[in-house]
């Protein structure tokens, strides 16, 4: 039963071979037979012209071999199919059983479309491919396409590069390891390491995986996808971008890296609008700024930055929270002016240095313009510090006055000035045994607290204090705390991760921009659809 199997398969082979159309000399000049030379070949030489099932073949001289239905053509061969294409070479052969063509020596071939010319040229009329593997170049309206391997499908118009792969019209100049380009849309799809080199300004785009519309300008990526701005590096796991309009939009483990001022914004959704000059990044958004070999985290729903560099506004808006190695905050938003290195907390500020915890109605923290580095703390209105006793839940030590008045030195808090209307309390143990003993209670205009290691070593009155000493039993309970008194350790971020913790539900992203991103995704996976089950076309040299 098996061999049967084999001999049908074998019968219908020849008879499929048997069936195919015999080549057709239309013309020739001269014809002759030499059978030591050149045998079972039929010599034709002078304006030789051949038709085989829709396509002609012209030349100056060459040899039909017509038991193989073969065709071997030299000298300026005309290959033409219809009015699809026409091809010119020095050399080509064609079989009439499997149409299949292989030419060599200054190939050219045109479509309405393009026009392509490569050293060495396969052509399957069945499967209407061309491929080369020896370096080509295609050339339509809008583009120049160069690769040392390539694949062209004159249905579909779409030609396969690989390897060292270029596309480069007036504006931009492309680079990949793998691509697909429409001929008739200019639409390419990257499958590979690209790069997209804008040659006005030389902004650039990265990515692996992605599409590029080389008639907008528009891009969409989805695999390490990464934009060089000219102060700006936005890295994430998908990014649309529309060069002209001068819009990109981020999704996903996204990283901004600022170039000038050193500083990164992270968060899962980003808008950079570049005329603007301005940043809008939401979903678990946190700023990095470096801080002598320390970071600050500051981590808010929303962070907006606007103006050029040297001159930015950085605005973090709802629940912000801030965490670096010694410094600690909250408030409802923050505006940071690297104008005046100036950033201002608003509404129920809070910071953490160490042991001490200080708010007021409003706190500012002032930056070295040139390094970075913090240099001073503001707390206006209602400035306090608050220290919880080392041994008792119910116990702080406390410090009052209108305004707080700190500075930094190397980024850490060092000393700090109590101004108007100051109050301290004190619980004060005794150092061996840790009991309490007495509780202070003073009244000054001014105090100077020096800190180290954010503890406080030394207290200063600028003017002679009233106070007085209480021992514990005698201290009155209603006066263990200032007026205002508010103790929030338990909202201090104690690690980077917690500065996330308790973030409300994901921003909507704005609209408009969304459907644009939401366009060029939907024509991405449409692509990648018609894309898989197609085989990879790549013909074998005819011998």
């Amino acid at each position: 039963m098996k061999n049967l199997f084999y001999i049908c398969l074998l019968l219908l082979t020849q008879y499929s071979i048997a069936q195919s159309k015999k080549i057709d000399v239309l013309s020739s000049q001269y014809s002759e037979v030499d059978e030591k030379k050149y045998p079972g070949a039929t010599i034709l030489l002078g304006k030789v012209k051949i038709a085989h099932e829709g396509a002609t073949l012209e030349c100056k001289q060459a040899l039909l071999y017509k038991k193989e239905n073969l065709f071997k053509a030299a000298g300026e061969v005309v290959i033409e199919q219809g009015d699809s294409i026409i091809q010119y070479s020095e050399y080509a052969i064609y079989n009439g059983n499997t149409k299949k063509a292989v030419s060599w020596g200054n190939v050219e071939i045109n479509d309405k479309e393009m026009t392509m010319k490569t050293d060495t040229l396969h052509f399957d009329r069945k499967a209407q491919v061309l491929f080369y593997q020896t370096g080509g170049t295609i050339k339509d309206k809008k583009n120049t396409l160069k690769s040392k391997r390539g694949t062209y499908y004159l249905e579909e118009k779409k030609f396969s590069a690989k390897s060292k792969v270029t596309v480069v019209n007036p504006d931009n100049f492309l680079e990949s390891d793998h691509l697909d380009y429409y001929t008739n849309t200019s639409l390419a799809y990257l499958y590979g390491p690209s790069t997209i080199t804008n040659l006005k300004d030389s902004t650039k785009v990265y990515s692996e995986r992605g599409f590029y519309d080389t008639n907008t300008e528009i891009s969409y990526f989805v695999k390490r996808a990464k934009l060089f701005l000219k102060d700006r590096t936005v890295e994430a796991d998908s990014l649309y971008y529309d060069k002209r309009a001068g819009f990109a939009s981020a999704t996903n483990r996204i990283k901004i890296i600022d170039t000038i001022q050193n500083t990164v914004t992270k968060g899962n959704y980003a808008e950079l609008f570049e005329e603007k000059d301005s940043l809008f990044i939401t979903e678990r958004a946190v700023a990095i700024s470096e801080h002598d070999k320390d970071s600050m985290y500051v981590h808010g729903d929303k962070i907006l930055i606007t103006g050029k560099p040297e001159e930015r506004i950085v605005r973090i808006f709802n629940d912000v929270k801030i965490f670096k190695s010694d410094l600690r905050g909250k408030c409802d938003s923050i505006h940071t002016s690297q104008v005046t290195g100036l950033t201002r907390m608003f509404k129920r500020p809070v910071l953490w240095s160490g042991k001490s915890q200080i708010t007021g109605d409003s706190i500012h923290l002032k930056s070295e313009k040139e390094t970075n580095k913090l240099d001073s703390l503001f707390v206006l209105q209602n400035a306090f510090i608050i220290q919880k006793d080392s041994l008792s839940d119910d116990d702080f030590n406390q410090i009052k006055g209108r305004d707080i008045f700190g500075k930094f030195e190397e980024n850490e808090l060092r000393i700090m000035l109590v101004k108007g209307n100051s109050e301290s309390l004190y619980y004060n143990r005794n150092e061996d045994t840790q009991k309490l003993e007495t509780i202070t209670r003073e009244i000054a205009s001014d105090i100077e607290f020096t800190l180290e290691n954010s503890e406080i070593i030394q207290t200063k009155y600028l003017k002679k204090p009233n106070g007085e000493t209480f021992p514990p039993s005698e201290f009155p309970p209603s006066k263990r705390k200032f007026p205002g008194f508010v103790w929030r350790g338990d909202e201090q971020p104690l690690t980077v991760e917690d500065i996330f913790k308790d973030d409300k539900k994901t921003a909507e992203k704005p609209r408009k921009e969304k459907a644009a991103v939401e366009k060029a995704k939907t024509q991405f996976s449409k692509e990648q659809e018609k894309r898989e089950g197609q085989p990879v076309y790549e013909l074998k040299e005819e011998q």
